[in-house]
């Protein structure tokens, strides 16, 4: 599985990294420009807010929006490309399994009209691994909010345990639920179901095979972890570089130079980021859908059916066969 997807990105990697590059580059941009207003919000009332005494909270009401509306901002643009990007990696698959080629208007064509199924197909997958999660918090800020109104310790305290002891046990059902429905986003593409079929699907490829999947969906996910961390390794340490080389250390910096090194820092923190996701958002969907070709292959035939499929476009690609000779 591993190699088949390192395969993918070598022999298509003009689509995968261009509409990765393109969608997280945008969404980047867009959290950049929000970053630059809100640094000019900042920079506008730094001499207020670092005067003496505590600053008022008519001052801090318009940095609280101006950073809370670049966090929606920013949550959403990049919610929308990584939708785009994870539909876009089966379109590729699809055509790599066969063998043809295919061009980036062709993956964004196709991805976006995928791509609200695949909004909620993610929402849904994530919703049914939290709720059990989001149950017993529930139950504990209930339990904390008792033992602070009531000041009952004594029924507090085993409640909470109670709790925490039930996040933990839990957690198992968060990953078997996760690891059943893996395969949706891929079906999504692969079938054009919706969200809800597109679950019941991958919990019917995966039955039988639930071990096989967990394994290989840990590895390709703790290898893009390791690769994204590598690389943004380098571009933290540029980041450090300034405070470190700065010799005026008697000196209390100004505020432009603080926001300066903080702005500089931020920047190649969305650099890195961007770089890391890069690969992190191609390779485990990539992983996952050759998991999913896999499963059709052992329990639905269907390798005669590529194989077939992949008869079709030889003629396309290469022209037909030379005439028998007479």
């Amino acid at each position: 599985m591993l190699t088949g997807a390192f395969a993918t990105i070598g022999g298509y990697w003009k689509p995968l990294v261009g509409i990765a590059l393109a969608l997280f580059g945008a969404a980047t941009a867009v959290l950049g420009v929000g970053l630059a207003i809100a640094f000019s919000t900042v920079a506008a009332n730094w001499d207020d807010l670092t005067g003496p005494g505590e600053p008022d909270t008519a001052q801090l009401v318009p940095l609280g929006i101006a950073f809370g509306v670049l966090m929606v901002i920013g949550t959403i643009a990049y919610l929308l490309a990584s939708a785009v990007v994870q539909a876009a990696v089966p379109v590729v698959l699809q055509e790599a399994v066969l063998g043809r080629p295919i061009g980036f208007g062709a993956v964004w064509s196709r991805a976006w009209s995928r791509v609200w199924a695949m909004i909620g197909t993610v929402l849904l997958l994530g919703l049914a691994v939290a709720v059990p999660f989001l149950a017993v918090m529930a139950t504990m800020v209930a339990t904390a909010i008792y033992a602070i109104t009531l000041g009952d310790s004594d029924t507090a305290g085993p409640l909470f345990l109670l709790a925490l002891f039930g996040w933990l046990a839990l957690t198992p059902v968060a990953v078997w639920l996760w690891v059943k429905f893996s395969l949706a986003p891929t079906i999504v593409v692969f079938e054009g179901q919706r969200p809800v079929a597109a679950l019941r699907r991958s919990a019917q490829l995966v039955r039988g095979s639930w071990w096989r999947v967990l394994g290989i969906g840990l590895l390709a996910f703790g290898l893009a972890s390791v690769v994204g961390y590598m690389i943004q390794m380098p571009f933290q340490a540029l980041g450090m570089m300034p405070g470190s080389m700065d010799t005026d250390l008697a000196g209390e910096p100004s505020g432009g130079e603080i926001l300066a090194l903080l702005g500089g820092f931020m920047v190649l923190a969305m650099i890195s980021g961007l770089v890391s996701q890069l690969f992190s958002s191609i390779f485990p969907p990539l992983v996952t859908g050759l998991l999913y070709v896999d499963l059709r292959m052992r329990n639905e035939n269907l390798a005669p059916v590529l194989a077939e499929a992949a008869a079709q476009t030889l003629p396309e690609q290469y022209g037909p066969p030379p005439a028998a000779p007479v």
